[in-house]
């Protein structure tokens, strides 16, 4: 602390003599001294206070960018936008694409090839656009008619069997364990378990249980195209279950006849003919018993 203090005293002038003579005595004394010569040639500028002033508000200031929030809005309104795209092309051309045709109603549609498709009621029919020319196939659950564009290869998958074809127009009808295919114009292959068939213009197969059963026919179309529901050799059971899906009914069956056969035609626009129809053919009556439940009865 002494020294401290003397080294102040010094740095000073204040030194009496005697503290002078041992100050200088002491050990640190030459390393105070080369500090101190070479402090004194040191000089600092006096401080101008205004002319820093000055300076600084000479100095052009940066304005601050400032972006209206309307405007972040709007980026972020067609960041959004631009992901929606993306989101639906997506969505378009790699997520399996669906068509349904619901009971009472016919669903019109083309593929990407142009192939056009028509559903029956209560069908569905589901395909993929993406690579659509290299794999033309979709599966069918219940009943359409395909008019393929020529020259295109075409495959239809149902859970009974598969129909492959060439440029054709022809239909498909897959329900419960009943498989049939009409080909109307040109060819097609059709697989069923182990049974390959080919058909040709006029010609239709119908599998089922197992049978199988081969026959002609003469309309150019499906005659549920105009609004006609054609049966041959059908059951009860088989014709009701149509009526149903084609006019979005419930129907209750109370017969002991189920094993008659019926050939004709039923009008798919026309409720009360065709409950005419069925009740002439199987001696039966039809209630209407609420809007979409009809019973037959026995007379």
């Amino acid at each position: 602390m002494k020294e401290n203090r003397l080294l102040a005293k010094w740095l000073n002038d204040d030194l009496s003599p005697d503290e002078l003579a041992e100050f200088e005595a002491s050990p640190d004394f030459e390393k105070y001294q080369k500090i101190k010569n070479y402090t004194n040639h040191l000089q600092v500028d006096d401080l101008d206070e205004n002319a820093m002033l000055s300076n600084i508000l000479s100095q052009k200031k940066a304005t601050p960018k400032v972006v209206p929030l309307y405007k972040k809005w709007m980026f972020r309104a067609a960041a959004i936008f631009v992901l929606a795209i993306g989101i639906t092309l997506v969505m378009k051309f790699f997520v399996p694409q669906t068509q349904t045709a619901d009971f009472g109603e016919k669903t019109t549609f083309s593929l990407p090839d142009h192939s056009e498709v028509v559903l029956n009621s209560g069908s569905e029919i589901n395909y993929k656009k993406w690579n659509w020319d290299n794999n033309r196939h979709l599966e069918l659950k219940g009943e359409a008619y395909f008019r393929v564009a020529k020259g295109r290869r075409f495959e239809v998958q149902t859970n009974l069997g598969k129909v492959t074809v060439l440029g054709t127009q022809f239909n498909v009808k897959a329900r419960k364990n009943r498989f049939d295919v009409v080909c109307y114009e040109g060819r097609v292959k059709v697989n069923y378990a182990n049974t390959q068939i080919l058909l040709t213009h006029g010609q239709s197969v119908r599998f089922e249980n197992g049978k199988q059963v081969k026959m002609n026919v003469n309309s150019l179309k499906p005659e549920w195209i105009d609004d006609q529901i054609c049966f041959t050799k059908e059951n009860i059971r088989t014709l009701l279950d149509e009526v149903e899906r084609q006019y979005n009914v419930k129907i209750e069956l109370n017969s002991k006849d189920t094993i008659s056969l019926f050939t004709g035609k039923l009008p798919a626009k026309d409720l009360d003919t065709a409950l005419q129809i069925i009740s002439t053919t199987y001696h039966l009556e039809a209630k209407k018993v609420s809007e979409n439940k009809i019973i037959f009865d026995e007379k």
